[in-house]
């Protein structure tokens, strides 16, 4: 059982670690797991500021306590003793706007990443724009303490928007011993379908009931590499969700695509996207089906596509379900390869953070093996500059990608 000492009146409780157990905070790394932790001096309340400190008491940063999660300790400084409030997010905040704009991010009717977590100064922080409308996620005790404070931050902040919407429906917060929270926070509440502009298209967002936030932001960039590849082509767009890999093929002059999805709405909304954007709906076919089931039934029947894009859901929420998941990848990616033509490119993809990208290489290596295929690695994929990444915190990158190209 964790100790805890009486510390004197006014000053924060701290968490002293096990010697040898404070390399990785030196290193920078926000996180401090339960094992880590020798002693509480004191009682924080949970979500408080409390000092980290090293066995022989040095001060390595001041941290979020979280006393039902794994992750006891998100650390908002290291290496210092900045007081953790109003002002010190108010500049992170501001670095973080300030870097989307630049980005050309910021733009009426765009849409982008805008607070990413650990890698923006916010552990536990997702924040997306959607043009008028930022939509949150708080996913750890530390920034649901402060979410009043963050929440007028960000309407202050974040220029012409018009309101905030919480998507705090995700199950990682029942690790910290959070409920499931989903509602408008603050300014006006967004339509049903909130219109952005991605490349020329007029893509709807349904910020309220969609994937993540609404929409799959990390693949704005993918989607406009295979952009230019996709002129007279055959695309098998798979858990296609609402197609925006299929609407910027088909603007990009694209023959035919084919959308597997199991949802329903999804597909509705892609539908509606494509009348929307005059897009000829003979060549946006949208089938309702499990994508495993459905792969092999186009295998049987001999189909073959120039582009197959294959952006499945987390297969692997933790370590334990790495070695059932790489087999789930590379049963998928062994069908995609057998129904390429000799050429044609494939997208696959893995939102797992459990997968690394070299085992997610070697699932791709094994799957052309058993497929009796050659194939090239074009490009490495991920998400964008919206989407930065901690350089020591290599958990933040979730999203991997390979554009491939099958040999003759």
């Amino acid at each position: 059982m964790t100790k805890r000492r009486t510390i004197p009146s006014g000053s924060l409780a701290a968490l002293i670690l096990k010697p040898g157990r404070d390399r990785s905070v030196r290193l920078r790394h926000p996180w401090v797991f339960s094992g880590a932790i020798d002693r509480v001096d004191g009682d924080p309340a949970p979500g408080a500021t409390v000092e980290v400190r090293a066995a022989d008491g040095t001060l390595l940063g001041r941290a979020a306590w979280s006393p039902r999660s794994m992750i006891r300790g998100r650390l908002w400084t290291i290496g210092g003793g900045e007081t953790v409030g109003v002002e010190l997010f108010r500049q992170r905040l501001r670095r973080a706007v300030d870097w989307r704009r630049r980005a050309g991010l910021l733009e009426p009717g765009a849409a982008c990443r805008l607070l990413n977590g650990e890698a923006d100064g916010f552990p536990g922080l997702i924040v997306d724009r959607y043009d008028r409308w930022l939509v949150a996620q708080f996913l750890a005790m530390g920034v649901e303490v402060h979410k009043e404070v963050l929440a007028r931050l960000l309407m202050e902040e974040v220029p012409g928007v018009s309101g905030l919407y919480e998507r705090s429906d995700v199950e990682v917060r029942r690790k910290e011993g959070l409920p499931l929270q989903a509602g408008p926070l603050l300014g006006e509440e967004p339509p049903g379908l909130v219109v952005i502009r991605e490349r020329g298209l007029d893509c709807l967002v349904d910020i309220r009931h969609g994937h993540k936030t609404g929409y799959y932001l990390d693949q704005r960039d993918n989607r406009a590499w295979l952009a230019p590849y996709a002129a007279g082509g055959r695309l098998l767009n798979l858990f296609s969700y609402t197609g925006g890999f299929a609407l910027a093929a088909l603007q990009a002059g694209a023959g035919e695509t084919i959308n597997v999805d199991s949802s329903a709405p999804a597909l509705d909304l892609l539908r509606e996207q494509g009348r929307r954007n005059g897009l000829d709906p003979a060549r946006l076919v949208t089938v309702q089906a499990d994508v495993f089931s459905h792969l092999r039934q186009l295998r049987d029947a001999g189909e073959r596509f120039d582009m197959v894009v294959l952006d499945p859901p987390k297969f692997a929420e933790t370590q334990a379900q790495v070695d059932k998941a790489a087999r789930g990848y590379k049963d998928i990616n062994l069908l995609a390869l057998k129904l390429l033509q000799p050429g044609g490119l494939l997208l696959t993809f893995s939102c797992s953070g459990a997968i690394g990208d070299d085992l997610f290489w070697k699932i791709l290596f094994g799957a052309a093996v058993e497929a009796g295929r050659e194939v090239q690695v074009l490009a490495r994929l991920s998400a964008g500059v919206d989407h930065p990444l901690a350089l020591a915190f290599p958990e933040g990158l979730y999203l991997k990608g390979l554009a491939c190209r099958l040999g003759h």
